[in-house]
């Protein structure tokens, strides 16, 4: 098999999905990067983890659809769906505002993609979730760093979380 096969639209096996989440953090952190520049609040980091959270969500719900298929009248999605909109009610309280600063941005973006986390293992994606982990750990501890420097040299000044 040809690598670029793990990312063809039909192909997806946990090998190819931890590939997506590896990809998923780049892209949300390419993404990101522009926001840090800016000095906004929400950066590299957050737009990273929700980045590979909604990654994780998507491959979950394909994969797991391929899984359960033979039980006819079982969606594993409506589950999946209802995980997303309770972790995302906790993501909003995580986000409130004090004065005129957001708090814990980042820790809600790592909510949600522990809520992928989970739910990946609980369908039995164990190397997808494992990756998942060492991406975001990854984002969370090695692109804080970049982040502030970035906002150092390029910002206005104003640090994210």
């Amino acid at each position: 098999m040809h690598p670029a096969d793990f990312f063809h639209p039909t192909y997806l096996s946990e090998l190819g999905a931890s590939l997506r989440i590896v990809l998923a953090a780049m892209l949300g952190i390419a993404l990101g990067l522009e926001r840090s520049i800016a000095g906004k609040h929400a950066g590299m980091r957050t737009y990273g983890l929700v980045a590979v959270g909604s990654c994780l969500f998507t491959v979950v719900g394909v994969l797991a659809t391929y899984q359960f298929a033979i039980f006819p009248g079982i969606n594993p999605l409506q589950l999946a769906s209802s995980v997303i909109i309770g972790i995302g009610f906790v993501g909003t309280g995580l986000a409130m505002f004090r004065d005129s600063h957001p708090v814990e941005l980042t820790t809600a973006a790592g909510i949600f993609v522990a809520a992928g986390i989970g739910m990946a293992v609980g369908f039995g994606f164990i190397m997808l979730s494992v990756v998942t982990v060492a991406v975001s750990l990854l984002v969370l501890r090695v692109f804080t760093r970049l982040e502030k420097a970035v906002q150092k040299k390029f910002g206005d000044g104003v640090e994210g979380e």
